[in-house]
């Protein structure tokens, strides 16, 4: 990876060389390089869709069913570990060149999964493509944070929320039409003009992108515990309750694994010369605040968006297409609440009240559904699942603004990127806790089932009161995340111009 400022060897305090100074972007040039990274962010988002609907013909084709979940796991697995590492180099080697890597790689990835002869090749591709993908959102945060002021960013906040709102909403749709009028070969063909267009977008426009990063060297250390741990977890969280039971060797033993290299990399978070996290982020109270607070609500979203589905086909009694459909209230919630938040940024100087405010509205609807569930009639329903999106939706653009908005210019990437890594993780766990609850309620504890088997044949009241308890569990969720947001300290917002393209460092916050 060559850069003009690659070095990776010299001590963290040595300062960036200054290079000429350059003219102020443009708001044409910075909408340019919006329009660019919003392409590759589409590219992350629409796979995490995409591939669902395609699943069952692609394991028909590939005449290894038993295999299958492997091309979701290697994706999470890959991408999710990835995450701080492109945002520690992107703080080494600059923005423009991780995110290209990211871009080619994600490409590189979906050429070879298309082509795939076997579900074993088909997996390994998955899990090049998972490489690249990991880089794709946080280095696009990342990229904002460096060209906008915090509340400038706060305008954007409603293009990148629709970002994930049409790969919601498109890639379940555009997966089921490919494979069955088609071929699932189209759903990986589709990202290649995608990732051509990201590449030349962001290669054109990224060239002129101003400069705050330093000389680093990478923790190789510390980000083989952290990438080891993330794994060891991960693969326990798939497989609990589902391949194996939770009590079984492979998944406590993954269990045991993750605790003892995660405790390894916590040890050398504190000893290391330059951790790969440095201390400084970790330790900041607004990080960690809004970190734990997008982790409960994204988990608890998520979560809600894979298992509500299975309440309205299995309790409330509707098909597939009219769940889907169903479900776009909770989806699209998450938009104006993003909207809203990122309007109260720019308005008020106490921007916390509105997400607070509607975290507390998605509270008392999320207990509503616990507490009634079936006896609800259905427009009602839609309604509280569309106000507890909102909610939701409110505290996802704050913390990643607020997070920028309290650490240095050079630190941006790695702490955007640790931001991501332990919202997944933090996520895959709340997901992992709504399966057991399901799973246990459906088939009396034990574990070794689909979701799908279990549903066909559940007793629709006992399904109803599984149900009530994950309804519990969400609301145990958003209070988390409404407990850490409160407490989370209320920094004012930057209200710079576009930056001027330097080259220079500066140690004040984004």
């Amino acid at each position: 990876m060559a850069s003009p400022v690659a070095v990776t060897e010299i001590q963290p305090q040595t300062k960036a060389r200054p290079v000429a100074p350059q003219a102020l972007l443009s708001p044409g040039e910075i909408r340019a390089i919006v329009y660019g990274l919003m392409t590759a962010m589409l590219l992350a988002a629409l796979d995490q869709t995409i591939v669902a609907t395609a699943m069952p013909t692609i394991g028909l084709d590939l005449g290894d069913a038993a295999n299958l979940p492997w091309i979701v796991t290697a994706y999470l697995l890959a991408s999710t570990a990835v995450t701080p590492l492109y945002g520690k180099l992107s703080d080494i080697h600059g923005r423009r060149i991780m995110l290209l890597i990211a871009i080619a790689t994600f490409v590189l990835g979906s050429f070879a999964c298309a082509l795939a002869p076997t579900m074993v090749t088909l997996a390994l591709a998955r899990g090049l493509q998972g490489i690249g993908g990991g880089g794709l959102i946080a280095l696009a945060q990342t990229i904002l944070a460096d060209i906008m002021a915090p509340k400038e960013r706060a305008r954007y906040q409603v293009v990148i929320a629709g970002v994930f709102v049409t790969a919601s909403v498109a890639g379940p749709l555009l997966g089921g039409f490919f494979a069955q009028h088609l071929h699932w070969s189209l759903i990986f063909w589709i990202n290649l003009p995608i990732g051509v267009l990201a590449f030349a977008l962001t290669n054109a426009n990224l060239k002129r992108l101003p400069r705050h990063d330093r000389q680093h060297r990478l923790d190789w250390p510390g980000a083989g515990l952290m990438v080891a741990g993330s794994i060891a977890l991960l693969l326990a969280l798939s497989w609990g309750g589902v391949r194996y039971p939770w009590s079984s060797a492979p998944v406590l033993g993954l269990l045991a694994l993750a605790a003892v290299l995660g405790a390894g990399f916590a040890v050398r978070l504190a000893t290391a010369a330059e951790p790969l996290i440095p201390t400084e982020v970790l330790r900041n109270q607004v990080v960690y605040s809004a970190t734990l607070a997008a982790c409960f609500a994204m988990g608890t979203f998520i979560g809600l968006t894979i298992y509500v589905p299975i309440f309205l086909e299995g309790v409330i009694g509707l098909s597939a297409s009219e769940a889907g459909v169903a479900l776009v209230p909770l989806m699209v919630g998450t938009v104006t609440g993003a909207t809203l938040s990122g309007r109260s940024m720019i308005y008020f100087r106490h921007y916390k009240r509105v997400p607070l405010a509607m975290m507390s509205v998605s509270l008392a609807c999320c207990a509503l559904i616990a507490w009634q569930g079936q006896a609800l009639p259905f427009w009602l329903m839609e309604v509280l699942f569309a106000l507890l999106s909102m909610g939701i939706g409110t505290i996802l653009p704050l913390s990643t603004i607020t997070i920028q908005n309290a650490v240095a210019r050079h630190q941006l990437g790695i702490a955007t990127a640790a931001m991501n890594f332990f919202r997944s993780l933090g996520g895959a766990l709340i997901v992992a806790a709504f399966g057991t609850i399901v799973l246990g309620g459906a088939a009396g504890g034990t574990g070794g089932h689909d979701v799908e088997s279990l549903i066909r044949g559940a007793d629709p009241a006992q399904l109803a009161l599984t149900f009530r308890y994950v309804f519990l569990a969400a609301c145990l969720g958003l209070f988390a995340a409404f407990a850490f947001l409160a407490i989370m300290e209320e920094r004012p917002l930057g209200e710079r111009s576009s930056p001027k393209m330097d080259g220079r460092t500066s140690d004040k916050p984004a």
